[in-house]
């Protein structure tokens, strides 16, 4: 396992969103893919330099991915746990954001701020903050201000929209029929427990017929923005 590396910075690359450099180990050049952020500071070629390192191994190639403090490759690592989310789409999120204003993004679930970076939808930005925002709020021993204040859910009120059958509005069997009518036009459990809660709080009756739940949430979900 390559863990770190230390060199000449030889020559940078850039091809579409992918920013990396060669760097020189004595004598041996090693690729190694950075964040838009870190390209964009690094030093004149010919200078020395570190990286904190972390190795993808795959039957058709090795890929390096250099980081300029260990707290962002650890913090690459809690990303790329997260499924649906590689490791472009982290780098993408590090060359946004810095390691702090990512760390505060994700436990605030500032879906608008995630949505930035390249390739996160609105889906994947709700993911990382429901998986990732308890682990990283004790990590970093953020408190309730650091954290946003009232402004801030809970990691359990996050996870709570995910749990079939949480909260008010339909029950039962006509629940799980809507729930199953919504994830077969491709929404997923946590859009579709939120929307069955928006409907509620509008004030349609439990006893509303299935149709007027069917529509009155998929014109809830449609109203967000992705």
């Amino acid at each position: 396992m390559i863990g770190w590396l230390q060199g000449q910075r030889a020559e940078a690359w850039q091809q579409a969103n992918r920013c990396g450099l060669l760097l020189v180990c004595q004598g041996v050049g090693y690729e190694v893919q950075i964040s838009r952020r870190l390209w964009e500071r690094l030093p004149t070629e010919g200078s020395s330099l570190s990286l904190h390192i972390h190795l993808v191994v795959r039957e058709d190639q090795w890929t390096l991915y250099g980081f300029g403090e260990r707290s962002e490759r650890d913090l690459f690592r809690e990303l790329v746990a997260v499924s649906g989310v590689g490791p472009q789409m982290a780098l993408g999120l590090l060359g946004l954001l810095t390691g702090e204003e990512l760390v505060r993004a994700i436990v605030q679930a500032d879906l608008r701020l995630l949505c930035q970076a390249p390739g996160v939808g609105k889906r994947t930005a709700e993911r990382l903050s429901v998986e990732l925002r308890t682990r990283l709020q004790e990590r970093y021993a953020l408190d309730q201000d650091l954290a946003g204040g009232l402004g801030a859910r809970s990691g359990q009120e996050l996870a709570d929209d995910l749990i079939e059958g949480s909260g008010p509005g339909l029950a039962g069997p006509a629940r799980d029929e809507l729930q199953l009518t919504l994830s077969a036009l491709g929404y997923e459990a946590l859009e579709i427990n939120r929307a069955l809660r928006a409907v509620a709080a509008l004030g349609l009756a439990e006893s509303a017929g299935s149709d007027d739940w069917l529509r009155e949430s998929l014109r809830w979900l449609s109203s967000r923005v992705d």
